[in-house]
This record gives structure tokens, C-alpha cells and sequence, in this order.
């Protein structure tokens, strides 16, 4: 039988049996090798952090099958499926499971250099290409990004990618910003967003950033992060909040004039599909474009996953990649 995470209430996750099933018509059976957790996300989720009304809430219901980041090895092929073969490895947005089926069209190869653990990254890489299209870093602009856990590092690098000749980021705590650094952060700041402006002018000649991203989740930040942006800024929401109700507008968006993005997973187009992103993304790590290497801070087995949920529930500042080992 194959296996997966469930969460059966708050704070509650166990290991549960399935019947995978065979692949039908146009779909693959998948053996998964590595699943990440999504730090952000799955802690909102596993603590239910989140207010009544909000999508989180209409969402999480029980059993929820949390994840969705997992590179696997493919085991079968259904009818009329060309392209992938028993033992290609490829990722797929699903769950923390042992076995997955998927429709071919949404199993995308990994490159072969690429260890299946930087490889997970793939989905939380996927998540800050929609923020960098939706606030069209320019060239020669200048980014803050505020908070460098995981979506946080994957914006550092495609501020990069997209031309930024500044990419600040600001977080308190220091092995974040090593992180990011060694991402390509060109200056990193170890205070929070309601502390940092001084330095922030600093690195950028004495004005503000052109872009000010705020990828924490956390709904206080968001006042600071229009505080931080130039006249004619622009804010970008990235960190998606279970209370948004906390969120407040300041008077910042209509003296300095500032634009308030918003992206999120879900925000493909018939142009920039999931399966598009997700080679760019690829090929940017096979080039070294992008540099995931030393992201991975911790690691476990399946059947521990009630300590890794509580690692990343009460130090989630010690973490930032946590991976789930299926093999």
C-alpha cells in the first residue's frame, strides 16, 4: 500500500495507508523520492492560524493532504502517453505522498545534475515568478524584499534574473540573510521591516527601494513595507496571510502615489502556463543562474512527521528547507 501525511485536526498529522491505483489514459504512476514543506504555508495550515471567512478557512477542511512540491520517479505510463518513460524523474505539485498518479501533461522533467531535494524548490520558485510578473521588476530598479525565508529566496532571484541593480533584503535572522546572500542578495539588513529604513536608505544612495516586497505572511508587516517604498513605488504582496483583516493601509499609498500588487500560486495565463515556469525555472538552476544549493536545512523520514511539523511550527526561523525522504 502506498502512504501519506494527513492532517486530522489542529496540529494533528499522521501517516495513512491508500490504494494508489494504476495510470489511466494520458496519466503516469509516480514513486516519490522527495517532497518539500512549505513553510509558509503548510504552518498557517497545520496550526490554523487563519481567520473565519478567509479562503484558508473555506479551504482547510478535514482530512487535509498537505504539500505540493514533490519530485518522484516515474513507475508507469498510461495509453497515449509519449515523452516520459519508466524511471524518468520528474515534479509534480502534489502531496506529501509515496505514490502519486498524474496526468502527463503536469509531470516536468528535472533536469539530470539536479539533486531530487533542490529540485522540490521547484514549486516555491513557481510561486515568486508569479509576483515577479505581476510587479514587472525592471532594469536598473531597485527591490527590498522583506522576510528571506523560503519564497523570500526564491524572490531574491528573480529580482535578479529580471534586472534589479539593487536587491536589498531585510529579516532579522542572520542564516536567512547568508542565504540570500550567497543568492545574490546585494546587501542584507538583520532587522525587521519597522526598523530598517535608515539602512535601506543606505544601500540605495538615500532613497527608497522602487520595489518593496513583502514575502512574510505576516499581516503587521504590510503598513511598514508602504513606509519603505519611494513616491511611485510599488508594493508587491507576496507573503499570503491568514488574517488579512490585519492588513492596514497607510497614508503612504496616497501621498506617495504607491501601486499595491498582489500574485498568487494559482495566477497562471494561457501564455505563462505552470509547465513554461517551471522549465524556466529549471533551466535557470542547470545554467547557474539561479544558485538553490545549500537551501536545505533539515530533513525526515515520513513517519516523523509530527516532529517535523512542530520544528517548523516553534523554530521556524532555525529552517528553511525541510524535506520529506520517500526513498
Amino acid at each position: 500500500m502506498a502512504e501519506r501525511l494527513v492532517f486530522t485536526g489542529k496540529q494533528a498529522v499522521e501517516v495513512e495507508t491508500f490504494d494508489v491505483g494504476g495510470p489511466g489514459k494520458g496519466e503516469v504512476r509516480v514513486r516519490t523520492l522527495k517532497t518539500l514543506i512549505s513553510i509558509g504555508t503548510e504552518t498557517i495550515v497545520y496550526n490554523r492560524l487563519f481567520d473565519e471567512g478567509t479562503h484558508y478557512d473555506t479551504w482547510v477542511k478535514y482530512p487535509f493532504y498537505p504539500g505540493y512540491s514533490c519530485i518522484a520517479e516515474v513507475e508507469a505510463v498510461g495509453d497515449d502517453v509519449e515523452g516520459l518513460a519508466a524511471g524518468d524523474r520528474v515534479a509534480c505539485r502534489k502531496g506529501h505522498a509515496s505514490h502519486h498518479v498524474v496526468p502527463a501533461d503536469e509531470a516536468y522533467p528535472v533536469p539530470e545534475g539536479l539533486g531530487a531535494g533542490e529540485a522540490a524548490w521547484f514549486a516555491l520558485g513557481k510561486i515568486a515568478f508569479m509576483g515577479a510578473k505581476a510587479v514587472r521588476y525592471g532594469l536598473g530598479e531597485r527591490v527590498l524584499v522583506i522576510g528571506a525565508g523560503p519564497v523570500g529566496q526564491m524572490t531574491v532571484r528573480w529580482a535578479n534574473a529580471g534586472g534589479a541593480e539593487t536587491v536589498i533584503v531585510a529579516d532579522p535572522v542572520g542564516a536567512r540573510l547568508d542565504m540570500a546572500a550567497a543568492g545574490g542578495a546585494s546587501v542584507t539588513i538583520p532587522k525587521g521591516a519597522d526598523a530598517c529604513e535608515e539602512d535601506v536608505r543606505a544601500a540605495n544612495g538615500g532613497e527608497l527601494p522602487d520595489v518593496v516586497v513583502d514575502t512574510t505572511g505576516n499581516p503587521v508587516v504590510f503598513a511598514a513595507a508602504l513606509g519603505l517604498a519611494r513616491r511611485f513605488g510599488r508594493v508587491l504582496l507576496l507573503g499570503d496571510t491568514g488574517r488579512p483583516a490585519g492588513q492596514h493601509l497607510t497614508p503612504d499609498v496616497v501621498l506617495k502615489g504607491l501601486t499595491i500588487v498582489g500574485a498568487h500560486d494559482p495566477h497562471v495565463t494561457q501564455e505563462w502556463t505552470e509547465a513554461r515556469i517551471v522549465g524556466l525555472y529549471f533551466r535557470l538552476v542547470e545554467t547557474g543562474r539561479f544558485r538553490i544549493a545549500g537551501l536545505n536545512t533539515h530533513k525526515f523520514s515520513p513517519d516523523a512527521c509530527k516532529e517535523a511539523y512542530e520544528l517548523v511550527s516553534q523554530k521556524r526561523g532555525e529552517t528553511m528547507g525541510v524535506v520529506f525522504d520517500w526513498t
